[in-house]
């Protein structure tokens, strides 16, 4: 079905990440909680991250054909009639999203998704994914991107708050993302992308993720630290914190495709806990 190719062309389950990310910018910022900015904040952020997730699609076509989680992605499988006609799709999301964010907010969010979109489409897919395996670790920074649009709906001035938490999304990326390269460590192998499991192996790619996992943990605190944030938001970051590197200390033990998957699960379950806590903490 074509409307069903180009629906998977978006990634909406990224985007919606991306978007939430922003959304809880939004919240630990705004002293006046306006819907309508949260509608149009949400739509610009969707735009923008679909935009480069139609890019990818294109660019990787040919490593998807390959992988066999990606196999029956449309362009993978030539489901549709032209390739190349996707990147017009890609150019107009983005433009879309831009402009929303100049016309809603102000052109440093604008900047902000601008810059998310170019990182994942271009640094991550473009120059890194297939060269090196720090390919996720500055590839990752399109989710500090969408911390810093989110606060940037609100104030455009360089804040603490945003700062701190897009570190904190900056040192998340790697732990989530190269967990979920240990369960696909076959595939990745099979396509010659140089993830960290496949470069170095399962074992010493869990010992990595749980260095990388330490510091997102004492950065998570800096909020909390310098101020910025409660009582309530220190429990949150506490909780998932311990939760999360008990799983990452388990996949030390037992470095295996189902440890990788549940620490990624994990990964998931961290971003969750910190987030409610962060709009619970400026709730209440």
């Amino acid at each position: 079905m074509p409307f069903a190719n180009y629906l998977e062309l978006l990634k909406l389950r990224i985007g919606g990440m991306i978007a939430l990310t922003a959304v809880v910018s939004y919240l630990s910022m705004a002293e006046r909680v306006s819907l309508a900015h949260l509608f149009w904040l949400t739509l610009a952020m969707l735009l923008g991250s679909a935009s480069s997730a139609v890019f990818n699609h294109w660019y990787d076509r040919d490593i998807d054909r390959i992988m066999e989680r990606t196999s029956h992605r449309p362009l993978a499988m030539r489901a549709m009639n032209s390739s190349n006609h996707v990147l017009w799709l890609a150019g107009g999301l983005l433009i879309s999203g831009v402009g929303i964010a100049v016309w809603t907010f102000n052109p440093v969010v604008a900047i902000h998704l601008f810059l998310g979109a170019f990182f994942y489409g271009v640094v991550y897919t473009v120059w890194l994914k297939r060269r090196t395996w720090l390919n996720i670790v500055l590839g990752g920074l399109a989710g500090s991107f969408a911390i810093m649009a989110g606060a940037a709906s609100v104030n455009p001035a360089l804040c603490a708050l945003p700062l701190l938490l897009a570190l904190v999304l900056f040192f998340w990326t790697p732990s989530h993302f190269w967990s979920l390269a240990i369960h696909l460590k076959e595939d990745y192998q099979k396509a010659g992308v140089p993830m960290l499991p496949v470069v170095v192996g399962e074992q010493k790619a869990a010992y990595y993720i749980f260095i990388n996992s330490l510091l997102l943990v004492g950065a998570s605190l800096l909020p909390w630290y310098f101020g910025q944030l409660g009582k309530i938001y220190l429990a949150g970051a506490m909780l998932s914190g311990g939760l999360f590197l008990l799983e990452n200390w388990r996949l030390i033990r037992t470095p295996t495709r189902e440890m990788g998957w549940r620490n990624f699960l994990g990964s998931m379950r961290y971003l969750g806990i910190l987030f409610l806590a962060i709009v619970a903490d400026v709730t209440f």
